[in-house]
Parts: structure tokens; sequence; C-alpha cells
């Protein structure tokens, strides 16, 4: 929480500073882009590596050095050597660090508390950001009257030191597996995202986030810009006071609503509550649309702050329960993509729009389309996957083969046989292609199902992977789940179990 107050007191000192340096709605919005980008940009990667290394190493160095970025900034501020190119370059660097953690810091939690605490876990870490955001703006906003625009930024630099300490004092359980060879970066990389693809719990919590962050980011991005030019009779000097001001009770009202989320969540359900909390942001918009006082303005922030907190936690925990343990850091890297994807994107557009129309059209027109985004993506529901069992089956036994196979020879083709009534021939088909998005959820590709006309009943499904280890992989990773899916399948085949036989790419000496 000492680290988060440091960085919402560096939030509201760089956009601050910016509207001193260039006062444009769309110089200003990008601020808000460069801090949401990076986490677009690099948190696919950063989910594959968090899924291959120690995850409790690879934070303390990347802590380390957003510490040592953090500090060279604070050093170019106080030097008076700050331009909106630099801030904007900066402001990129610190993000890119923690767009690089965001990952292993939300693959964590589900070490820390079994899964049915998940909820309140997620729900804790949200308290613990929003007493931060609550604490930090006001106090930056007071430091910088006080102090001058550098001290936030130095704050910011050293807040991080207690959370190093934690990270190289913390022992995470261990983990029970069959280990096999790290998984390459790419493939890892490319795994992960077809994973997404094929995961309906999970791309329906990216559908929601995308509706959700890409109006919400409309006043996180223009609000230095409401406190500054449309708060009426307020001297200029209390301008970032009032910034501060704006935002802790954003952070205020997201803590007590966070108190008040299980509640909601029983007697609304998931999907109601983030509706509610979609209609909410957009009031909040729209109000910060018409504040012309500051008593209006903190009402705003005061809706926002709630809404942003349950908004946030559920579409947080519906992206936690859609994953198994195995591909948990790059799942969660897929949702943080997204949401800062969206942040960034929207943030941009309004800051356009705000040089266009102006700033209040701009947040009219947000609010107006997170209103519309509701019908529009009701049909996809989060939190799907919270009666889901992902643990591993290993229901696959391991493959028979009369000599050793390389770990990186491939391709590998599975074939597997099955043999129906062909009156069931509809009812199997249906069947087989629910239980097909197994196969490249789980690492394969080119799935196919094949049908003998010279034999009625006989189909043959295939799928490939790209090497025997990577099948190998595939069957550490197959769930509970999943073997309702093959049962669901395999109570057509008349006789013995389905046939499978595996086919890796065959050689000469010559190519060897």
């Amino acid at each position: 929480m000492v680290s988060n107050i440091g960085t919402w007191m560096y939030n509201v000192a760089s956009g601050w500073l910016m509207t001193s340096l260039n006062p444009d709605p769309l110089v200003v919005a990008l601020v808000q882009v460069a801090n949401s980008l990076p986490m677009f940009l690099f948190a696919i990667p950063a989910g594959a590596l968090v899924d291959s290394v120690d995850r409790r190493r690879f934070l303390a160095l990347g802590e380390s050095a957003i510490t040592l970025t953090s500090a060279a900034f604070a050093l170019l501020v106080s030097l008076h050597l700050m331009t909106p190119s630099r801030l904007l370059l900066f402001s990129f660097l610190a993000a890119v660090g923690s767009a690089i953690t965001a990952p292993a810091w939300q693959a964590v939690v589900s070490q820390l508390v079994p899964k049915s605490d998940l909820p309140a876990a997620v729900a804790v870490n949200s308290v613990g950001i929003n007493v931060s955001r609550a604490i930090g703006p006001a106090l930056g906003g007071l430091i910088v009257g006080l102090l001058g625009i550098a001290a936030p930024f130095w704050f910011d630099a050293f807040s991080n030191v207690g959370v190093i300490a934690t990270l190289i004092w913390w022992r995470p359980p261990a983990v029970k597996s069959v280990q096999l060879n790290p998984e390459p970066f790419l493939s890892a990389m490319r795994t992960g995202i077809r994973h997404a693809r094929y995961n309906p719990h999970l791309s329906s919590t990216l559908i929601r986030a995308v509706a959700f962050f890409l109006f919400a980011s409309a006043y996180w991005a223009l609000l230095p810009l409401v406190a500054r030019d449309h708060i009426a009779g307020v001297p200029p000097r209390f301008g970032p006071a009032v910034y501060g001001v704006l935002l802790a009770a954003i952070g205020a009202s997201a803590v007590a609503g966070a108190f008040l989320l299980p509640r909601l969540r029983a007697r609304l359900g998931t999907d109601r509550l983030l509706m509610h909390a979609t209609l909410a942001t957009a009031g909040a918009t729209a109000l910060f649309a018409v504040a012309h006082d500051l008593i209006t303005a903190v009402v705003a922030s005061l809706i926002a702050g709630a809404s942003w907190i349950a908004a946030v936690s559920s579409l947080n925990v519906s992206a936690q329960v859609a994953l198994p343990e195995w591909v948990r850091g790059r799942g969660l890297a897929m949702y943080v993509t997204v949401m800062f994807g969206a942040l960034a994107a929207g943030s941009a557009i309004w800051g356009e729009v705000g040089v266009l129309a102006g700033v209040s059209a701009s947040l009219l027109i947000a609010a107006a389309g997170a209103v519309a985004a509701i019908p529009l993506t009701s049909r996809w529901r989060v939190q799907t996957g919270a009666g889901v069992d992902f643990s591993p089956s290993m229901l696959w036994p391991a493959p028979i083969t009369m000599h050793t196979v390389d770990d990186d020879r491939g391709p590998v083709l599975v074939t597997v046989e099955y043999h129906i009534d062909p009156k069931n021939r509809e009812p199997f088909l249906r069947a087989l292609a629910e239980y097909a998005k197994e196969r490249p959820r789980d690492g394969a590709y080119d799935w196919g199902v094949f049908e003998d006309p010279a034999q009625e009943g006989r189909f043959v499904e295939t799928f490939r992977s790209d090497s025997w280890l990577d099948h190998l992989r595939q069957h550490q990773r197959v769930t509970n789940a999943d073997r309702v899916l093959q049962d669901a399948v395999w109570r057509f085949q008349i006789g013995d179990e389905p046939k499978t036989t595996h086919l890796v790419g065959a050689q000469t000496r010559d190519d060897s």
C-alpha cells in the first residue's frame, strides 16, 4: 500500500505537470496513454515468462528496475529538465516495468489463498489499491504545493523498497507437478493466445472488459483538465490540490464500495452488478462533463470510485476463475493487455474528441457509449468459470513408444478412431465439436474430424502438436472439466474405448 501511495502521488504529479508544460487536451490525455500502452504491448510476453520462471525472483528484479527508473525520472524533474516529450517517454518507461510485473502479481494471488477465497482476496487487493488512491493523490497535491513538483516523484522512487524486501522474504508454497523442460518463449506466447481464444469463460470476460474500460477511460484521461479549467472559483495555485481531492474521493469511494461488494454481488449477481457499475460510471462521466463547481465534481468522483471497484473486481475475479494453473500467467496477461489496451485507446480517442469538440462534449459522448455497450455485450456473461474444475485430471496415459523420442521431434499427429451407431451421428458430432475446443485450448492445432465412406459409423479425429514435448505437455494440461467433455463423446463409442495413435514427423538420416 505504501508503494501504491507513491504511485498515485506520481500519477497526480505527472498529470498536473503536463497541464503546465502543455495544456492541450490530447497531450494531457497522452499521459494516460503512456501509462496504459505498455500494458497492452508487454503484458502477453511477460505472461509467457511468468509461467516459465520463478515468480518471486521475477517480481523482485522487476520491482528493482522500476525503482531505478523512477529515481531517474525524479532527478530530471528536480533539475528542471522535463519537457512534454520527456515526460511522456519516462511515463512510458515506468509503465513498462509495471506491465512486465503485472501478470506475475496477478498470478501469485492464487498461491496465497485457496480458490474459494479468490473473490475476497481480489477485493482486499482492491481495498489496498483504493486506500492508497484515497491517500496518494491528496498527499501528492498537498506536497506539490508545499515542496514543489519534484517531491512526489522522489517519494514514488523510494516507496518500492518495502515491496522488494517482502519479495525477498516470501517463500511461496511448492507446486507438485511432473517437471518437463521449460517451454520456449515464443511457443509459450503462442500457446497462451491460443488458449485464450478457445477458453469461452476468458473470452467473455475480455469482451466485457473492452466494453467497460474503453468508455471509463474518458474521465481518467481528462480529469486533470476538469480540475484545472472547469471548476470555478479555484485559484491556480490550488489546482493540484483540487485534482488530488477528486482522485482521493474516487479512492475513498472505492474503498467503501469494496466492503459492500459481497452483499451487492449476492443480491444482484455478477452480471447485473457489472451492468449497474457501468451505468453508474456513465452517470459519473456525464457529471464530470457538467461539473463547474467542486461539490458536483466530488459527487461525480464518489460515484466513479464505487462503480470502478465494482466493475474491476467483477472482471478481475472472472479472469482469475476462468484459468487452469498452467496458463494462469498468460491468461491474466491477456486480461491485463485487453484492460490497458482499452484504457490506452480510449484515452487517445477521448483526448482527440476533446480537441475537436471540447472536454465536456468528449465526456458526454463517452457516457453515452458506455450505456449503449451494455445491451450490445450482454450475451457474454462473466464469472462463468467459477464452478468449473480446472485441476489436472491426468486423464490421458503416457504414450507408448518402442524407443525414446527426442523432445524436439515433430510435428506430432494424433489420431483418435471412433466407432459409433450411425443413428447417433449428429449428437456424436455435436459432442465432439464441443470437446474439440479442448485440443487448441491445451496447445494443439489443426483439429479435424473425418468420416469413413466405406464403413458407416467410423470416424477419425486428428490434431497436431509442434513437437513431442508439446504433446506431453498437453497430457498434463487436461483438466477434470475436460474429462466431462470426453465422457460425453465416449458414451457413443461401441465396443472398446477409442483407439489413439501418435505419429511423429518422419526424418531420413540425412535430415537428422
